[in-house]
C-alpha cells in the first residue's frame, strides 16, 4: 500500500475522533440522500478520512468519490450533535488527497484556468471589459464574481443598473477569481492566499470603504476564509445588505406566489437571512411563502463544493429535490449565481421561475 501523507489532517485527529458516528448527518445530507451510500454521507466520509489517517485504507476512485461528493453545505454541522466540523475536516482531507496527487480531472483544469487566466472559465477579457464600467477611485467597490462577469451576466448588469438607479458612487473591482474554487477542492492553500492578498490590494488602491458582493460564494470568502490568513480593512457586504438600507421604492408583482431559497454560503456559513427576505417584503402584491425547510435548515441545491463539475447527475438530483419542495409556486428568488444556475438546470417544470433577488429588484425598482 502506497503512503497517504496525512500532513494537513494530523491537525484535526483529534476532531475526527470526535465523532460517534450516530448518523444524525445522513437526515440531511443532500448527497446521502441523492447517491444513497453511507460512504456518501458525512459520518461516512468522516469514518473513511479515519482510515487514511491511520493508513487502514488507501485513496482509490470509490474513496476519493465519496469525498469529493460533499457539496459543503454545512447542514451536517448544523445537526452534529458532537459538533464535528465537518466540513472544515472534509475540505482538509481534500488537500491532502490533493497533495498526494489524487485531484479529479474536472477540477484540475478548472484549478488551471484560475491560475492561467485569474478566472475558472479561461476568459481572457478583464472584468472591467466583462462589464463595461471603468474602473475609478470611489467608496463603493463592487466585487463582480467570475460567474456573474462571465456566465450570468445577467446578474452583474442588475447589480451595476441598481447601483446607477439609487445613484452610488461606486467602481468596479480590478478582481481574480476570489479563491473559492480552489479551496473547496483541496488546491495549494499558500497560492490561494497570494490570491487574496492580490484581491485585497487592488481594494485598496481603488480607496475603497465598503465592498459590495453579488456572489454568495465570494461574500463567504471575504467574511469567513479572507480573515483567517489576511486583514481585509474595509467593510464587507452581500448585495442585499446594501440594499436592505436603502429607501426601495418597488413596483407591485400581483398575482405571484414566490419563496425564497437559502444560498448555504449565504445562510449556514455567514448567517444573513434577513437581508434577503426584508427586500422581498418591500415588493406590492407578492404572495410570499417559505418552504418547508427554510433558513438554517435550508436544503442545498446541488451546486456547491465543486460537485456540479465533476459529478453533475448527482448535483442535479439534488438541485431535482429541492424544486420538489417549491411545488405550488411560480418564482424561486435567491441570491446566488450558482443556486439560480443549478436549480435552472434541474428543473423538470418550466413553469416555474428561478431568479436572483437582484434580477428582480432591477426590474421592479
Amino acid at each position: 500500500m502506497t503512503k497517504f501523507e496525512t500532513d494537513n489532517l494530523e491537525k484535526v485527529r483529534k476532531a475526527v475522533n470526535v465523532c460517534t458516528m450516530c448518523g444524525f448527518c445522513k437526515s440531511v445530507c443532500p448527497s446521502f440522500k441523492e447517491v444513497g451510500w453511507d460512504t456518501d454521507s458525512s459520518r461516512g466520509r468522516i469514518t473513511l478520512i479515519y482510515g487514511l489517517l491511520n493508513g487502514d485504507i488507501e485513496a482509490d476512485p470509490s474513496v476519493i468519490k465519496s469525498i469529493y461528493t460533499c457539496t459543503t453545505c454545512a447542514d451536517c454541522v448544523r445537526r452534529c450533535p458532537s459538533k464535528v466540523d465537518v466540513v472544515d475536516i472534509i475540505e482538509i482531507a481534500r488537500a491532502d488527497l490533493v497533495k498526494n496527487g489524487h485531484m479529479l480531472d474536472k477540477h484540475e483544469s478548472m484549478c488551471d484556468r484560475v491560475v492561467e487566466f485569474g478566472n475558472p472559465f479561461g476568459e481572457t477579457a478583464s472584468i472591467q471589459e466583462a462589464v463595461g464600467v471603468e474602473r475609478k477611485k470611489a467608496k463603493i467597490g463592487y466585487y463582480v464574481g467570475c460567474t456573474a462577469a462571465y456566465r450570468s451576466k445577467e446578474i452583474s448588469e442588475a447589480t451595476i443598473s441598481v447601483l446607477k438607479k439609487l445613484n452610488t458612487d461606486f467602481t468596479v473591482v480590478d478582481e481574480i477569481c476570489c479563491g473559492s474554487v480552489l479551496q473547496r477542492v483541496g488546491y495549494d492553500q499558500d497560492y490561494i492566499t497570494t490570491m487574496f492578498e492580490k484581491n485585497v490590494n487592488a481594494i485598496k488602491e481603488l480607496g475603497v470603504e465598503t465592498v459590495v458582493l453579488s456572489c454568495a460564494g465570494c461574500y463567504r470568502m471575504f467574511k469567513v476564509e479572507y480573515p483567517k490568513y489576511i486583514d481585509v480593512p474595509f467593510e464587507v457586504l452581500h448585495i442585499t445588505e446594501y440594499l436592505a438600507r436603502q429607501d426601495l421604492k418597488l413596483k407591485p408583482m400581483d398575482k405571484i406566489k414566490a419563496t425564497y431559497h437559502d444560498p448555504c454560503h449565504l445562510g449556514r456559513h455567514c448567517g444573513l437571512y434577513d437581508a434577503p427576505r426584508e427586500i422581498i417584503a418591500k415588493i406590492p402584491g407578492m404572495e410570499f411563502k417559505e418552504m418547508e425547510y427554510t433558513r438554517e435548515k435550508s436544503h442545498c441545491c446541488g451546486g456547491g463544493g465543486g460537485v456540479r463539475s465533476a459529478f453533475p447527475d448527482e448535483s442535479l438530483g439534488i438541485a431535482s429535490t429541492r424544486l420538489e419542495e417549491a411545488e405550488g409556486m411560480d418564482m424561486i428568488i435567491t441570491t446566488c449565481p450558482f443556486c439560480v444556475n443549478n436549480l435552472l438546470a434541474g428543473r423538470k417544470d418550466e413553469k416555474i421561475e428561478v431568479v436572483d433577488l437582484i434580477e428582480l429588484v432591477d426590474k421592479l425598482l
